[in-house]
């Protein structure tokens, strides 16, 4: 289910404004999500294991946490934004987790992109504490996350939108109630699978332009407005012309998320050879160093058989 703009303003106007958010991981997605948050008006109480990250956003108006039990007893309403599901089991359920300190009715969205299967235990694990555990994934990669343009996957009916409505109207422009927990893992799974194949073919079609010896500038402008374009395009092809490798997602969280496609289309019976193919691009630029590199970086593997653009 997708909301209109005023089905989202009214949702927006009747969350529970006066209640502050929690933003548990303040990495390349938590700390834009944050900020857009506090720029609509919205309260929040961050925590993250580096007091820098908090600092910056201390500077901004947050409030700080010491601990993800502190945010939850600050809050009734938190997002997990952090890399990996080991990571979330402990922001849940460790010894100073959410679990430890929120009372009955506290949601928890979960950003991080993980097996759905983990998320429908968490959110098992959570119902006897009284907590609403989902997923709530985006995509938009870091650039979406700090315009507040993200794409919002929620695993969850649309019965949490007036506990979560105004956040996610702060940070994402569309919302997708999906129903049910790990659902909205899949959605993203499939638009991760798109992007990573699609950026690949960026890679072969640049190299193959320089080779050519057209105009990069020029190729880039004439795919954008033909029917070579894409939202991968129209970010990784200037990245890889400026050398911008500043990671956004980087080369280990693509190779991450890829193992969850393809475990994911195991399970569904489903073959995906182009998914499997560009996997291994992706492991061999991690191979050369590149993991924390942006997924753009994997110009440099087809860079190997030419001269850089």
């Amino acid at each position: 289910m997708s909301l209109s703009a005023n089905e989202a303003a009214t949702l927006k106007q009747a969350s529970p404004a006066a209640s502050p958010a929690g933003i548990i991981g303040l990495g390349a997605m938590g700390t834009p999500m944050a900020r857009n948050m506090l720029k609509a008006g919205i309260a929040v109480v961050v925590y993250d294991r580096d007091a820098s990250r908090m600092a910056a956003l201390q500077a901004a108006g947050a409030e700080c946490a010491d601990s993800s039990a502190e945010v939850a007893r600050r809050c009734t309403r938190s997002f997990c934004v952090v890399e990996t599901a080991a990571q979330v089991e402990e922001v849940m359920f460790g010894a100073a987790g959410i679990a430890a300190g929120a009372a009955a009715g506290h949601h928890v969205a979960c950003v991080s992109t993980i097996d759905r299967k983990i998320i429908r235990a968490l959110a098992e694990r959570a119902a006897p504490h009284g907590i609403t555990f989902f997923d709530a994934a985006v995509s938009g990669s870091t650039e979406g996350a700090i315009a507040g343009t993200l794409a919002i996957f929620v695993g969850a009916h649309d019965t949490v939108a007036p506990m979560l409505g105004d956040c996610f109207t702060a940070i994402g422009k569309h919302v997708f109630y999906m129903g049910a927990a790990g659902r909205g893992i899949e959605i993203k799974l499939l638009c991760n699978m798109l992007a990573q194949v699609n950026t690949i073919a960026v890679a072969e079609a640049l190299v193959m332009a320089k080779k050519a010896g057209l105009e990069l500038e020029t190729v880039i402008e004439a795919v954008k407005v033909s029917s070579g374009n894409s939202a991968a395009f129209e970010m990784r092809a200037p990245r890889m012309l400026r050398r911008d490798f500043t990671p956004g997602g980087t080369n280990d969280i693509s190779f991450k998320d890829q193992e969850l496609e393809t475990a994911f289309a195991k399970e569904l019976g489903v073959p995906v050879f182009m998914a499997s193919v560009t996997q291994q691009i992706y492991q061999i630029a991690r191979s050369m160093g590149l993991g924390k590199e942006d997924g753009s970086s994997v110009i440099k593997v087809y860079e190997r058989f030419d001269d850089p653009i």
